[in-house]
Parts: C-alpha cells; structure tokens; sequence
C-alpha cells in the first residue's frame, strides 16, 4: 500500500479505481486502463497483479515521501519496507542474542564479552528489502502490470493524475526525533533510546533495540497496548522490563535540545506528581501512532466520504465508496483491521468481483485479532475464560524467568462454548496462533480443543490442555510434563 505523508505522521493506505485514465500523456475521450490502483503496498499489489492475470489492463502508482529525515525506500509499502519484515529480521537478532546466553548452560563454551555490530545487521535487513522491492516489479512486468512511481490523485471520477516527487521539500517538523520508519534504514547504531509512545509499534522497537544490548527507555503517557487486553499488555511490558527495557509511566516529553556534545537532552513531565525530569539520549523515537493523509488523493471533490475524524474513507461491505466505480481496502478504509494478510486478501477478491469470476466478500469477522478488555467487564457473564501459565521447555535448562508465559482461550459461556479469541505470551507466539486461527473459520469450540491431541513436547500443545477457569479462582500454573 502506497505512503502518504503530512508532517511527522504517515499511514500506509490504497485505493482502487474501475476504467479510469491517467492524465499523463494519455487520450481523452478513452479509458486506457479497466483498473488503476493507486498505492502499492501488500494490498494494492494483490489486487493488481489478481486484475492482470484475470486479462485487465491494470496499472499501480506508488511514490514514498521521504520522512522528516529523509528516508525513502521502495515498492512493497509499509510492511515490507518499514514494518513488518524488517521489525522480524532485527529481532531474530535479539532472540540469537538471547540464544548465545542461553547456549553456556547447555554445555557451549562462549566467552562472557559478547557486542552486536547495528551497520552489519542493518545493511544484511536493508539488502533483504531490497531484494523484496525489485522482486515485487518484476512480478508486476511478468503479469503486464504498469507500475508508475509517482503520486496518484482524483481529477474526476474516470481520471487520475500522476505526478513525481521532484522538487518536493520535506518539512522539518521534527528536528531531532526519527520514526519507526527512519530506525529500520539507520546505517549506524542509535545507541542510548527514548521510544515515546506505547503501541506495538514502540513496544517492538524498544524490544528489539533492549535485545540486541542498546540502553531503552520507553516513556509512556497512560497505558501500554491501548484497545488490546490488559492483562496481556502488562504481561507484555512486565517481561519487557525483566529483560531491561526501561518505562517511564504517566510521563509526557516537553521539549527536546541538542547539546554541543551531540546528545539530545530531553525534558518531561511526571504527569502524577506534576515534576519535571531531564536525561540524555543518542536518539529519540517517535512511535506515537500513523493517521490517514486522504487529503492528497482529492476525494473530496469527487464525492468519496471520508471520516473527517480518522481521515479514512468510509466504504461498504464490498469495499466499496460513495462513488461507484471507487474503491477503498487495507488500513485506508474504515473499520478494517491495519492487517497486511487482510489487505492481501481483500485486494484478490475485489480483483475477483470486479471482472465478475466472483461475488465472494471479504470476511472479516474471523480475523485473528484480539478481544478488548472491555468486553469482559461489560459482558463478563457471557464468558468463560479458560488459561494457564506453563513453562516452555527451552526455559528449563536455561534456567530463564517464565513468569510472564500465559494462555488464555475465550469461549462462550453456553451451548457447546464456542472459541472467541486466544491469547498466546511466549516463545514462537505467531507459529502458534497461526495454526489454531484456521479453527475460528470452522466454528472451534472448547470441546474440540480438549478432543485435539498435542504434539509433544511443544508450547502450542498447552493450549488443548487447558482445563483451568479464570472464575474457579484455582491455580492455572502447570505442572508437570
């Protein structure tokens, strides 16, 4: 999904838009193109590529604004370039960092003094990424997709303008922070780092920058992991801290001055006791939320509503908007999930419907998401939480802290107690709730759990053994193998 930029915030977005004509050099009076998508992340490339090889003459434009320090990567949008893929490849760095210690007490001879070297990890994440954006455009020239880089937007319904990015001047809005964007393009070490803000976006960073032995501090105004479930997110900054990742609670930044010495004084404010408070720091990171730059793309004056609120484009079950042959999936829309696996298959089936090879809607409400706190405490009759905390194997031998290792499965309370959602802390989380989201599409309940027989010895098998209620008020420790 295409980058659109104001400021220091910037979200990764899409639109599609059926028999349109690019203004640049093209014919007036004639559709050159059955569909132009405009954004070329996960979503926008699905979608294109899914168009093209149904025989539409199908074109993508995707231009990056570079960030406020000047950032700029390529074809693939933001989970490729600046998420996703790059957040993975640095923490498998952690996790080997944390590995190597761990290996001394299953017998390997490793010297105490142990340094991680950011250029080496940086440019082998960075060249991955590269390879993954030319890969996209020569997947985009084998379906015959044309691929402008240029910024994309709405002169009328039928017509888009394609412009480039030369000449544009970045603003300098923020003078001495980065971004998520910026920290996965550093060449050299950010070394002692402020993270403000608490989504996961910062959690991330600052996970991965503690994991590979960077000094992190994460300054947090009220609550970590906001709309997620809150005992989960203080698992979550409990572990965090355990392994070193500094928080500083209720506390907002004032103001931020370069000293001579090239460090960056930071003053903010303890939002309890009312004090202020100074410390030093190499870098800065602003991980403080992405909002919806729709202004860009001219909807307006073509008619497409858009949430004045949240700037995202309001569209229906269909994805599509309030002009016909408009439309709108990935993190642009609203009330989508901020997904790429969603995106991707959103794009498809629009692809799909759109050349009539389907009628097949999106579903999203079997997404592997997550359950806010606040159903339990407006609804909490209906439920029945089953969990435990249990201790992984791998921590066994190296005696690691497996405090904050939980599960917790949701199930309807009545009937044959259908599986709402699962909570998953621990090692290799995603493998894990990877295989069991496949359950949600076919109704799992907590009957076919308990009925699944493990693979052992494994984490996943934890959750078909659960039989501990959180009302029964018993210990949910395991034990035993």
């Amino acid at each position: 999904m295409a980058t659109f930029s104001r400021g220091r915030q910037r979200i990764k977005a899409l639109c599609c838009f059926r028999t349109l004509i690019c203004t640049r050099n093209f014919t007036a009076g004639k559709f050159d193109y059955d569909l132009v998508v405009i954004g070329g992340g996960s979503g926008g490339l699905a979608c294109s590529k899914e168009a093209a090889q149904l025989g539409q003459r199908v074109a993508v434009l995707d231009y990056v604004e570079p960030s406020l320090k000047g950032t700029k990567w390529g074809l693939g949008g933001t989970c490729v370039n600046v998420g996703c893929i790059p957040k993975k490849l640095m923490h498998q760095a952690a996790l080997l960092g944390t590995a190597v210690k761990d290996a001394r007490k299953y017998g390997w001879q490793i010297p105490e003094s142990l340094s991680h070297d950011w250029s080496t990890m940086a440019e082998a994440v960075q060249n991955h990424v590269k390879s993954l954006n030319w890969g996209h455009r020569v997947q985009l020239q084998d379906k015959k997709v044309k691929y402008l880089n240029m910024k994309g937007s709405l002169v009328d319904t039928h017509t888009i303008r394609a412009v480039n990015g030369k000449g544009k001047e970045v603003p300098g809005a923020m003078e001495f922070g980065i971004t998520s964007d910026d920290v996965f393009w550093l060449k050299e070490s950010p070394k002692k780092t402020l993270v403000v803000g608490a989504s996961y976006v910062a959690l991330e960073c600052a996970g991965f920058l503690t994991g590979i032995g960077l000094d992190t501090t994460v300054m947090v105004r009220s609550i970590a992991l906001r709309g997620f479930d809150q005992q989960m997110s203080g698992l979550v900054t409990d572990y965090m801290e355990a392994y070193g990742t500094k928080f500083s609670w209720k506390c907002t930044p004032k103001s931020i001055e370069k000293l001579p010495s090239g460090l960056l004084r930071v003053t903010w404010m303890d939002l309890n006791t009312k004090e202020e408070h100074q410390d030093t720091f190499n870098s800065v990171l602003w991980a403080v939320g992405r909002a919806s730059e729709t202004k860009t793309l001219n909807l307006e004056k073509v008619g497409v509503e858009i949430n004045k609120e949240t700037g995202k484009i309001i569209v229906a079950t269909d994805e599509a908007t309030s002009v016909p042959n408009i439309f709108a999936i990935g993190d642009i829309a609203e009330g989508r999930p901020e997904l790429t696996p969603t995106a991707i298959k959103a794009g498809k089936l629009l692809a799909r419907r759109l050349v009539g090879h389907s009628t097949e809607l999106m579903n999203y409400d079997n997404v592997s998401l997550l359950l806010h706190a606040y159903a339990f405490i407006l609804v909490r009759s209906l439920f029945l939480v089953y969990h435990a905390f249990y201790k992984p194997l791998e921590f066994t031998v190296a005696e690691r802290d497996a405090t904050q290792c939980y599960i917790k499965v949701v199930c309807l309370r009545e009937g044959d107690q259908r599986v709402l959602g699962m909570h998953f802390t621990g090692p290799n989380a995603g493998e894990v709730t990877q295989g069991f989201s496949l359950g949600f599409q076919c109704g799992l309940t907590y009957e076919h759990l308990r009925n699944t027989v493990g693979i052992h010895p494994t984490c996943a098998e934890e959750l078909i053994k659960l039989n501990i209620t959180k009302r029964s008020g018993l210990d949910a420790t395991v034990t035993g193998c």
